[in-house]
């Protein structure tokens, strides 16, 4: 037989186990941090370099385009009207002052709607008048009868400078065509003024991918190919594939390219830098980078060897003087000065081994004492788990059953009917949750009363219109004898004790109704619950009051077994009475005695209080801020619905004007995210707050599930609800705002005193 008390041989030292888990697990979490922070910064500079490149060459483009498109316009002048219409004199005046506006024009040329040249002056030629010349033969004139405009290729003048060619026709069948031979040296100043880097450039290309325009004036007068770059080739091509990729030069060399596309004549700017200069800043953060990192881990190493040899010291201390005691020498004591939690350790140790050698005398009755309360405690918990267990197995049971259903089910109608099950089986789940955390809170005392005085008629009506639509539905007749009766207690939990009796009451009467009254008893009032229900047995009417009782002919019904649990600890947390009469088959009355007070107040204000504590919604201004019209009339009408007056608009700017009419700021804002305005939720609850000058409580609804969304809510501190939001989620949104500004203080001022003064728990 092996002894037991005997320990096993070590397999491994502690010091190297910890020295090994300590140096893997920082070493692990420095590398990969370390090499995730320079894969996104080498990431992020090369995207930052692109789009740099990216918007000079679009910036280059833009201002191409608009250098052609100024001389089109200039030219549509002189078609607008028939060739008829002007004699050649002010034809020649118009053209004149046409080379003064537009100094990038050198000829111009003017054809009528024949063909023949009539009118040509020039900077640099004699100008010709009537001159007769046939040119309708020419691309240059029946392409730009046919498509209202030319552009020709691009030439050498002199084989200094580049120019093209720009015809232009108007829009009537006797107008004629002005031909206009542009000076690019424009293009070229557009170019060479772009600074990329030290030896970064840019240039334009034409269709066929030949330079049009360099910094080196050398390339363009050789009439130089460029179609055969990759960069180019892929641009020309409408691929975006390389333009973030590592592009070549004529030599071979990687450069970094972003081009851009001159809108009016499909020619290229491409924008490239060496990608050695280009990413060499971040080659030298990254070394830097790295250097750090291997640094840090030799200093993790370094801590890591003294902090687990520091740590197993003590242990082994700790390992001999336990051996000790466990051996029965409890006159023992360890002595460890770490001054941390080790050593707190040991002194418990020595504190254990005095109180043995104190008490061993009478362990063993202390034993059997404490035994036997763990087994009284261990029974009365496994019957209430055991209840628990239960109850929540029922659904859980049911939902398991029901997917494997929905699972095995093609028919559309018949995955509706078992999601509605499943649904269902969630809902009793989360009531027996939200009921189990109630009675969790009842016995952990962590509520107290918030006792203050208040009629009682505003809270039986609310109970009432709370339960009218469900006491409909079940063809069931539900009254209420109205009182005038002022009480003291807790009005929140008071109600919620008056809910609960209401919501058995329908729940166990099939036929008939339910009637709410108060009678008078000396300082007491009895609110008193009568249906005409199932009736509860005499000798079952101790145990309703008991967590997860229900009685035989109401087993199969909805509840969870634990209303009237709650309802017995509120009472007991109010000391208002309760009391149960009951006859089977007939019907059941509920009543909860609470002292009566002096009506010493006017009702109405009253009201006003009871509704601030209980229903926070009531008469509260809310501004709702949505451009969907169905989701704005909807939940307008869904505040309205609950009490609340309600202000609805499509922006921050509409909204400010419809509150003009309102002297007092709004209680709440509810805005969606986005507004096609251009307007931000955000922003307009930033007008809104200006235009008061307060700090108006708000909160954002999306359909944008992205986390940028809700970064950039939680930078601005606001809470947000995604879309489809549920009315009850929303409700409880508007209430915890609501009720937060309420609970500051509520105060009711009748002839210039206060009457009460409330913020009360919330079951």
């Amino acid at each position: 037989m092996n002894d037991i008390s005997a320990p096993r041989p070590r397999q491994r030292g502690l010091f190297l186990k910890y020295l090994t888990v300590m140096m893997g697990m920082v070493c692990a979490v420095s590398l990969a941090s370390g090499l995730i922070a320079i894969w996104f910064a080498y990431q992020d500079h090369k995207a930052s370099l692109f789009h740099i490149q990216q918007e000079q060459a679009q910036t280059a483009a833009t201002k191409i385009g608009q250098f052609v498109k100024e001389i089109e316009g200039h030219l549509g002048w002189m078609v607008q009207m028939p060739y008829a219409a002007l004699n050649p004199n002010e034809r020649r005046i118009d053209a004149l002052r046409l080379l003064r506006q537009v100094p990038a024009i050198t000829e111009l040329a003017m054809l009528d709607p024949s063909g023949r040249e009539q009118l040509r002056v020039s900077r640099l030629a004699l100008d010709t008048v009537g001159s007769g010349i046939d040119r309708s033969n020419e691309p240059l004139f029946f392409e730009t009868k046919e498509k209202m405009v030319f552009y020709g290729p691009v030439y050498l003048a002199r084989e200094s400078e580049p120019y093209m060619t720009i015809a232009l026709a108007g829009a009537r069948h006797d107008a004629g065509v002005t031909i206009a031979k542009v000076n690019l040296k424009f293009i070229w100043d557009v170019v060479s003024r772009i600074k990329v880097g030290e030896h970064g450039a840019a240039y334009v290309v034409n269709t066929e991918g030949r330079l049009i325009a360099h910094p080196d004036i050398s390339l363009v007068l050789r009439n130089t190919d460029f179609s055969v770059l990759p960069q180019v080739h892929a641009a020309r091509s409408g691929t975006e594939s390389l333009s973030q990729e590592m592009a070549r030069d004529a030599q071979g060399r990687p450069l970094l390219a972003a081009h851009a596309i001159i809108a009016p004549l499909g020619w290229l700017v491409l924008v490239e830098r060496p990608a050695a200069e280009a990413f060499g800043p971040i080659y030298s953060s990254l070394l830097v980078t790295a250097i750090v990192l291997l640094g840090a881990l030799m200093l993790a190493i370094v801590a890591s060897f003294i902090m687990a040899r520091k740590l197993v010291m003590p242990i082994s201390i700790l390992q001999a003087g336990a051996a000790q005691i466990g051996a029965g020498v409890l006159d023992h004591r360890i002595a460890i000065k770490t001054g941390d939690e080790l050593e707190v350790l040991g002194d418990q140790f020595n504190y254990m081994a005095a109180q043995l050698q104190e008490s061993y005398a009478t362990l063993e009755r202390r034993v059997e004492e404490r035994t036997h309360q763990l087994e009284l405690a261990n029974l009365a918990k496994s019957r209430f788990l055991a209840a628990a267990s239960h109850d929540l197995r029922q659904p859980l049971h049911a939902m398991n059953l029901f997917v494997a259903e929905f699972r095995a089910t093609k028919n559309d109608a018949e995955r509706r009917r078992i999601a509605e099950r499943i649904d269902a089986a969630v809902t009793a789940m989360n009531r027996l949750f939200n009921a189990l955390l109630d009675i969790s809170k009842l016995d952990a005392g962590v509520l107290a009363p918030n006792l203050t005085e208040f009629p009682i008629e505003p809270l039986l009506r609310r109970v009432e219109a709370t339960f009218t639509n469900a006491a409909r539905e079940k063809r069931l007749r539900l009254r209420l004898v109205p009182s005038t009766a002022w009480v003291r207690s807790d009005a929140i939990l008071l109600e919620r004790i008056l809910l609960n009796l209401v919501s058995n009451a329908v729940r166990y009467t099939r036929q008939g109704g339910i009637v709410m009254g108060c009678r008078r008893s000396g300082a007491l009032l009895r609110l008193e619950v009568w249906d005409s229900g199932i009736g509860i047995p005499e000798d079952q009417q101790r145990n309703v009051f008991n967590e997860f009782y229900r009685i035989v002919e109401s087993a199969r019904s909805e509840g969870v077994g634990l209303g009237l649990a709650i309802v017995a600890r509120l009472c007991a947390l109010l000391d208002h009475p309760i009391a149960l009469t009951s006859s089977v088959g007939k019907g059941s009355r509920f009543s909860v005695s609470v002292l009566t007070v002096v009506a010493g107040h006017d009702l109405n204000e009253a009201t006003f209080l009871i509704d601030a504590i209980t229903s926070p919604l009531a008469g509260k201004l809310v501004v709702v801020i949505d451009d969907d019209t169905l989701v704005l009339d909807g939940m307008s009408g869904l505040l309205r619905s609950w009490g609340c007056r309600v202000v609805a608009a499509r922006s921050g700017g509409e909204a400010a004007d419809r509150l003009a009419e309102h002297p007092a700021s709004p209680d709440l804002i509810v805005s969606d995210f986005f507004l096609q305005s251009g307007q931000t939720g955000i922003e307009a609850i930033a007008l809104l707050r200006a235009h008061f000058r307060c700090s108006i409580p708000a909160f954002l609804v999306s359909g944008d599930v992205s986390p940028d969304r809700l970064r950039d809510a939680e930078a601005k501190n606001y809470h947000l609800l995604h879309k489809p939001v549920e009315p009850m989620t929303l409700r409880a949104m508007l209430n915890q705002f609501l009720n937060d500004r309420n609970n500051a203080e509520v105060a009711v001022i009748h002839n210039g005193c206060s009457i009460a003064n409330v913020s009360g728990p919330v079951l």
